[in-house]
Order: C-alpha cells, then structure tokens, then sequence
C-alpha cells in the first residue's frame, strides 16, 4: 500500500494535468500523473477531436508521453487518473490495455475524482486476462 501523502500528492499533479484538458466537446476533463523513481513527475491529460474516435484519453496520452520521453515500465512507481466523477474515475478497457503494455502489472494505480476519494489497484488488478505478446 502507498503512503496517504504520497498519494495525495500524486492525486494533486492528476489534477495539474487535468487543467490542461482539451475536451470542448464533452467538457468531460480528466487528467494522469505518474511518478518516476527518480523523483520527477509526468502529467497527461485527455484531448478530443471533432472526430471522435481520434480522440485520445488522458492515460494513453501519459504513457505515449512517458515512452516518447525515453522511460519504460521499470522507472514507475506509480501511476493516477482524476475525473469530476462521484467516485472514483475508471479508465476505459483501451487505456487498461495499453497500461497492461507499458507498466508493470504490479504497478500501483490510483483512481480518483476531484473530492480526492480514491481507490489503490494494481495494473493486473484492474484488467486480470490482458492480451499480450504471448497471444499473438
């Protein structure tokens, strides 16, 4: 289990990225935040198109952002997603996927809205039969 602090702290940076959201289409804002093991901080947040299904949710972005920034899976400790939900935000069966791909199923992740109520899951936890390189 991760530290109350720290993951009030994580929570905090999911909601920096969140305010950069471009989401004129639903003004459904949700941001992501990872921390690595060096200490610094990623931030994604979610971006629409017109067209919708080109539009990109604020988990992938992170991890497009965090690969493209020349880290892996081994330098993340943990991993956040914030929504102005009731409880806490759930990531789509795309982004759980593409979390099985680039983080370790062991990696923390924490689900949470903007009253910070937050739940504290695994990757593996949350999509527990990935398709993966072994199924190709």
């Amino acid at each position: 289990m991760i530290e109350k602090e720290v993951i009030h702290k994580l929570i905090d940076e999911a909601i920096k990225a969140r305010a950069y959201s471009y989401s004129p289409y639903s003004k459904f804002k949700v941001g992501a935040a990872l921390l690595l093991k060096n200490g610094k901080y990623l931030h994604g947040c979610n971006i629409e198109n017109a067209s919708y299904g080109l539009s990109n949710c604020a988990e992938r972005t992170l991890l497009f952002k965090m690969i493209s920034e020349g880290y892996n899976k081994d330098d993340v400790l943990f991993f956040a997603i914030v929504g102005q939900t009731e409880r806490p935000i759930s990531p789509c069966g795309a982004c759980r996927q593409v979390m099985c791909e680039l983080l370790n199923l062991d990696t923390p992740v924490i689900l949470a809205n903007l009253n910070k109520d937050y739940l504290e899951y695994t990757v593996k936890d949350l999509l527990p039969y990935q398709f993966n390189e072994g199924d190709l």
